[in-house]
């Protein structure tokens, strides 16, 4: 059964070099395993998803441009993540008259990571 994520959730691009901190604010007024639970609208870049290092895909305009600039040898730049809200949510289980947010969901930046929880920071709250 999908595990409740909360702030202090770990989690990971494939373009990024290292993981991330994900922070969740008590907006939804809800806490799971003593600290604030998330939902799908969860998303927001630099609010709730943190830089994960440095972004080493060629689709992010930064990486492209320093690439270019180095005669085509790969050359990451700092991550900045521009994010969709998280999908597809636990439908059963609403927080803020949004879908909770489980370690199954993933979330999509517009430079092409698939961004996942590797971590939901706790483990003893399950979603049906």
């Amino acid at each position: 059964m999908p595990v409740q994520v909360v702030n202090g959730a770990t989690l990971m691009c494939p373009f990024g070099v290292a993981p991330s901190t994900f922070v969740v604010t008590p907006e939804n007024k809800v806490m799971s395993g003593n600290q604030p639970a998330a939902n799908i609208m969860d998303f927001v870049s630099m609010k709730n998803i943190m830089p994960f290092g440095m972004c080493t895909t060629p689709s992010n305009p930064q990486v492209a441009a320093a690439t270019s600039a180095a005669s085509g040898v790969l050359t990451p730049q700092p991550c900045i993540p521009v994010t969709t809200p998280w999908k597809p949510g636990a439908t059963t289980v609403l927080l803020g008259m949004m879908p909770a947010l489980d370690n199954t969901c993933t979330c999509q930046c517009a430079w092409g990571g698939v961004i996942s929880v590797t971590n939901p920071g706790q483990m003893t709250e399950m979603i049906p």
